[in-house]
């Protein structure tokens, strides 16, 4: 049997990432004696409120279709905390509603990218991007956020970077996976070069409401980014509705059209019932919402300090988000050998993060969206495996 080539462009390092995270998932459904701390999904249910009013739209009937774009009312509410976070004057027509971020980015690339485009990807990237920016044809140029510049834009190569076939600018921030939030001063130099190069620039802010420290920028607030920012988020990570697939895109009202003729045949519109969940979450002031981001800032404490202790890590300081980036290479381990080891050896399962990009060689990607007692114990674990590991080496790592 033949496949569309389009199999090979979302294969790679990026679809691979998942396995040891996959097999903790079934081994943990087998009962088995496993921590997962490899995805950013918090036991944290999604606010009552919120529920209460789908459980409202299901017993009204709101079980039909709804309009391709959205709803009135959610494309409303997004644009109005879009406009009152940026400054931006933001109305429905700028917004359309998908199937969670991840397929607002995956819309997004299709209408602005083509076959032979390349678009720039500042990395580490988060793993699905090598898909989603190949999908359309186009060829991903990666730019380094190195370590030694604390995770920010290496700026100087992202000029360099850019060719007559640049397309687009595409980067998250916060930062999946190093919790980095890009500063001002960062963010004006990109949308300087997308201003001189007419570049369009994807950004993935999914993160922006679990800030811990810093300022957080919308690159769209920038002078003359109205018209080339596509902004993309969701409310899954900030009001814990992973699995409601609630997202959306903001953008000029062309490219808003565009995209919706992808979703008419694709998602044909999102569920009516999901749609009142999402507008009420939106409209209303929910207290749980700054009780789950102090917990999330205190777990980000807690590993930190029990991490300390764990010869050959060293953790690096996450502004925001739900993860710690860990730098493992003084326990003689890559990153693949450390995820793997530490799997089969103490049933903790974290990611390689070698799987985000070259900046990340020699890392994992911890996540401390778990309860604090199972954080905890994961922390202990870690440190009794890498005592383990100085111990085979004789302490000369």
């Amino acid at each position: 049997m033949r496949f569309s080539p389009l199999t090979q462009r979302l294969g790679g390092d990026g679809a691979n990432a998942w396995r040891i995270h996959s097999e903790a998932l079934r081994a943990r459904a087998e009962g088995k004696d496993v921590i997962v701390m490899s995805v950013g999904d918090s036991e944290f249910d999604t606010p009552s409120g919120i529920v209460d009013a789908c459980i409202s739209a299901l017993h009204s009937g709101d079980t039909h279709y709804t309009e391709v774009a959205g709803r009135h009312r959610l494309r409303s509410a997004i644009a109005n905390n879009h406009q009152q976070k940026t400054g931006v004057q933001t109305t429905a027509e700028n917004v359309i509603v998908s199937a969670g971020c991840q397929n607002a980015l995956f819309i997004a690339a299709q209408i602005a990218l083509s076959p032979g485009d390349e678009v720039i990807v500042f990395e580490p990237m988060y793993v699905t991007y090598e898909a989603v920016f190949q999908a359309p044809g186009a060829t991903i140029v990666p730019v380094p956020c190195p370590a030694e510049l604390g995770f920010r834009p290496d700026l100087a190569a992202l000029r360099a970077a850019i060719t007559a076939k640049t397309t687009a600018v595409v980067f998250a921030n916060p930062v999946n996976p190093t919790g980095v939030v890009f500063p001002p001063e960062d963010l004006a130099v990109i949308a300087e070069v997308a201003r001189q190069n007419d570049l369009w620039v994807i950004a993935d802010e999914v993160y922006a409401d679990l800030l811990f420290e810093g300022e957080h920028v919308s690159i769209a607030s920038l002078e003359g980014m109205k018209e080339r920012a596509i902004t993309v988020s969701s409310l899954s990570k900030s009001h814990a509705m992973t699995g409601w697939r609630s997202g959306w895109a903001i953008a000029p009202e062309p490219f808003v059209q565009e995209m919706e003729k992808l979703a008419l045949c694709s998602t044909y519109g999102l569920p009516g019932f999901i749609q009142e969940a999402a507008a009420f979450a939106l409209e209303n002031r929910i207290d749980k919402l700054d009780e789950m981001r102090s917990a999330f800032m205190d777990r980000r404490d807690l590993a930190m300090k029990a991490l300390q202790n764990a010869p050959g890590l060293e953790c690096w300081h996450a502004q925001a988000g739900m993860f710690l980036i860990v730098d493992v290479r003084k326990t003689g381990l890559s990153g693949e050998q450390f995820v793997e080891r530490l799997y089969a050896e103490t049933g903790v399962s974290v990611l390689n993060g070698a799987a985000f990009g070259p900046s990340t060689n020699g890392t994992v990607r911890m996540s401390f969206a778990v309860p604090e007692e199972t954080l905890q114990e994961g922390c202990a674990r870690i440190q009794a495996f890498t005592k383990r590991l100085q111990k085979e080496t004789g302490g000369q790592k």
